[in-house]
């Protein structure tokens, strides 16, 4: 996720992407790290099957430079659309 410049990136892992990109978009934890930062766009998923194997990418992207997350952004999304829509529409 990022905020509407795309200055600032959140990384996490869900089991329910639709429930949590909502969370994050309309600030229902006020003190978490993407409403002070106003990380409201979803711009990058990808699924796993098991959930270790989840947590390994989301700390490789994590431990990865800025260029190398805008270039995953890019792979998939290089509109940077917001994609919790087309997510909602699946």
């Amino acid at each position: 996720m990022t905020n509407k410049l795309h200055t600032v990136f959140y990384t996490g892992v869900t089991s329910d992407l639709i429930g949590r990109a909502w969370q994050h978009k309309n600030h229902v934890y006020p003190n978490s790290f993407t409403a002070r930062y106003n990380c409201e766009k979803l711009v990058y998923y990808c699924f796993y099957s098991r959930i270790e194997e989840a947590i390994a990418v989301e700390k490789a992207i994590k431990g990865g430079s800025r260029k190398s997350k805008k270039q995953l952004v890019n792979s998939m999304n290089r509109d940077w659309n917001h994609l919790y829509n087309k997510l909602i529409e699946e």
